[in-house]
């Protein structure tokens, strides 16, 4: 089990981005969290296996169709034990 903070920048507030990531994440068996930052880049909180981890953030790189993502910095951090993945803000 590994934890990445995910910042996602470029055009992905208002393309339904925190919705799609949800979906993506489910579908990947990620958990964790994400929000809009007030800069307008999207903050990810993501838990779980190796190659989920590495297809999800591949998928970030992409983001849902309107976005346009200029840059992904994803970093480990400590694993907080998120059980499901949530819309914070």
């Amino acid at each position: 089990m590994k934890h990445l903070d995910i910042r996602v920048t470029g055009t992905v507030q208002g393309v339904f981005f925190r919705v799609s990531t949800q979906r993506a994440a489910n579908d990947r068996g990620v958990t964790g969290t994400v929000r809009n930052e007030p800069d307008g880049s999207v903050f990810i909180e993501a838990e779980g296996h190796d190659r989920a981890l590495d297809d999800f953030v591949a998928w970030c790189r992409r983001g849902p169709a309107n976005a346009v993502v200029r840059e992904v910095r994803a970093t480990e951090g400590e694993v907080q034990g998120h059980r499901t993945f949530e819309i914070t803000g």
